[in-house]
């Protein structure tokens, strides 16, 4: 057998993707309004973080395109507490929202643990409070975190049988990490979970037929570390020295080793937000079957 070249990656299109998916959930909303339910999402921000604001008006507008009632929520930086948990507590018990979602982060002087705990379980749509966490550690239904579950999206779209495969998720965060390497393991992948304490990451990553990036990090996962052919979902989001936005992953590098890689931007971005909608349509579908 002649050795061929390498040819560049295929790319895993958030983008396409997510406007697939949201024409599904589209519908949906449309057989839910047909008995009466408008799926409702409420979207609280505090303070001026830019890049929330960025991620808010996305959110809202996947609402409204998707025909969800949407309401959004805007507060002063120096909102106290006990008025944030108010806030929640209301809406709570508002039969018209479904889902609800903090933006995080929220000013130093809140407490953003107290603020997930505050958000019933039954429209936490973000999926962070300890009951969600639970349900997806037991297997149980429940709302799962946005992020990984729009990655395990992307693994489906390509169809990509995770049985049996090693998982590499570098990343341990409540948001991203954790929740991953269980819904990899719930499909029957070995799951690794690496991060800064770990002394060998290029020994790990090397072993991996896909590897999930979430620290944060420019250029933590480079092509000298990843096994021809492997599957690679970079969920970073920074910026490059020329101010660019660029993910966890040496896209150019990697995209001539990986047989499938996520863009940034494009790529998991999207996917976040669309599972978000369907969280929130899901949240609205159990009421009428409760």
């Amino acid at each position: 057998m002649t050795h061929t070249p390498h040819q560049s990656a295929h790319i895993i299109d958030g983008v396409a993707l997510s406007h697939q998916l949201r024409q599904d959930v589209t519908q949906r909303v449309q057989a839910l309004k047909a008995k009466g339910v408008t799926p409702g999402l409420a979207v609280i921000l505090v303070g001026e973080n830019p890049a929330s604001q960025v991620y808010v008006r996305n959110k809202v507008k996947g609402c409204v395109d998707c025909g969800f009632h949407s309401v959004l929520e805007k507060y002063d930086a120096d909102m106290s507490e006990a008025d944030l948990l108010a806030r929640i507590e209301a809406l709570n018990h508002d039969p018209a929202i479904h889902g609800i979602l903090v933006q995080l982060p929220v000013p130093k002087h809140i407490d953003a643990n107290k603020v997930i705990e505050a958000i019933s379980p039954l429209k936490d749509v973000d999926g962070f409070h300890i009951a969600s966490a639970g349900a997806l550690m037991t297997g149980m239904p429940g709302f799962w975190p946005c992020t990984p579950y729009g990655c395990m999206k992307m693994l489906e779209s390509i169809g990509f049988d995770l049985r049996g495969k090693h998982a590499v998720v570098i990343g341990r965060s409540n948001i991203v990490g954790k929740p991953m390497a269980l819904m990899l393991l719930q499909k029957n992948a070995t799951v690794t979970i690496c991060h800064s304490a770990t002394p060998d990451l290029k020994a790990m990553t090397l072993q991996a037929d896909v590897i999930v990036a979430a620290v944060g990090k420019r250029n933590v996962l480079t092509a000298d570390m990843v096994k021809p052919g492997a599957v690679v979902l970079d969920v970073g989001m920074n910026r490059d020295d020329a101010g660019k936005l660029c993910g966890d992953v040496d896209f150019a590098g990697v995209s001539q080793v990986a047989s499938y890689i996520t863009p940034v931007p494009g790529g998991v971005g999207p996917m976040t937000i669309t599972m978000l909608l369907v969280n929130t349509l899901e949240a609205a579908e159990r009421t009428l079957a409760s």
